[in-house]
């Protein structure tokens, strides 16, 4: 098992290593919640095409730490140019109110 530290510095790499990350369950062509369907819908409706996607069901080191990261308790996160944008709830109200 990692410490807590090097996997806090893993998160920080991945999240400014591509310009979008979102950590979601499954994966943009076969999500496996409805949360991380919605945003992989409001991505492509953006055509946001290209942006990492980390399973967090296949690495329970993202998935325990995930949290305390971004200080957002729930699945999907997206994270923008190293900046947490929010979960499924923040993408749909930027997408409903014309804020992306």
């Amino acid at each position: 098992m990692c410490s807590s530290s090097a996997i806090q510095k893993n998160l920080e790499e991945i999240v400014k290593k591509d310009k979008m990350v979102v950590f979601m369950k499954g994966t943009p062509t076969q999500p496996v919640c409805g949360f991380s369907d919605a945003v992989v819908q409001i991505l492509r409706m953006h055509r946001v095409d290209s942006y990492a996607a980390y399973n967090v069901l296949d690495d329970q080191d993202i998935m325990s730490r995930r949290t305390t990261f971004s200080n957002w308790p729930t699945i999907p996160q997206v994270f923008f140019n190293g900046e947490f944008v929010g979960g499924c709830d923040i993408l749909l109200q930027m997408h409903q109110s014309g804020d992306w």
